[in-house]
């Protein structure tokens, strides 16, 4: 089996969510023997966000048309591309910013999110292509989003993992969730200890 290991957040020892994936793929590791783990850092490896150039991955990487920046940023997608298809589970430290997820994220989301490779068009509309992915979300919030309507309301970055993954059809989508880890400290232990017993129940994955 293989494990793609992804953080995005940018506040390096202090973040959450590292410490939340880093638990994740060691429980993962004790679940199979011989994982192969690769690791991704978008804090410090993002694709550069979608621009016109980068968006020759649409045309065949031999096409003569192609400028020397649509080459190279070709290139950076498909490496991507390739790696995520390459995994059998895909686990992703997100925080939430700004009520959504981190710009680096999204830009690796930009392009991974390619047709014929991730998902297609059919006559009946969209099809996902990553259904035999697992995927585990950990992610980490100042505030408490989804306890209440009005929360889940402004909450734009699990709906929106989801909603993207759900897109490229992996119906395998686990949560771990740290919430209140700015509303003081018994509220910063409440929500570690629940994203806990979430990375708990992640254990009928292992089992399986």
């Amino acid at each position: 089996m293989k494990l793609l290991h992804i953080d995005s957040s940018i506040n390096g020892q202090n973040s959450v969510t590292r410490g939340l994936t880093r638990a994740i793929v060691e429980q993962q590791r004790a679940a199979h023997p011989g994982l192969a783990v690769e690791y991704l850092d978008l804090a410090v490896q993002a694709p550069n966000p979608l621009s016109l150039d980068a968006l020759g991955f649409r045309l065949p990487p031999s096409d003569a048309a192609l400028s020397e920046a649509q080459r190279h940023e070709n290139a950076v997608s498909e490496a991507l591309v390739t790696q995520l298809l390459a995994a059998d589970i895909v686990v992703i430290g997100s925080p939430l910013y700004n009520f959504t997820v981190p710009v680096q994220l999204k830009a690796w989301l930009d392009r991974i999110a390619q047709a014929g490779r991730t998902f297609k068009y059919t006559e009946n509309g969209p099809v996902g292509l990553l259904g035999d992915k697992t995927v585990i979300l950990a992610l980490s919030r100042g505030g408490v989003y989804s306890t209440s309507e009005a929360g889940n309301a402004m909450e734009h970055q699990e709906s929106y993992l989801k909603t993207i993954f759900g897109f490229m059809g992996v119906t395998d989508i686990r949560v771990v969730r740290a919430e209140g880890m700015d509303m003081g400290a018994e509220s910063r232990e409440r929500g570690l200890s629940q994203a806990q017993e979430d990375i708990q129940a992640l254990s009928a994955l292992a089992a399986a």
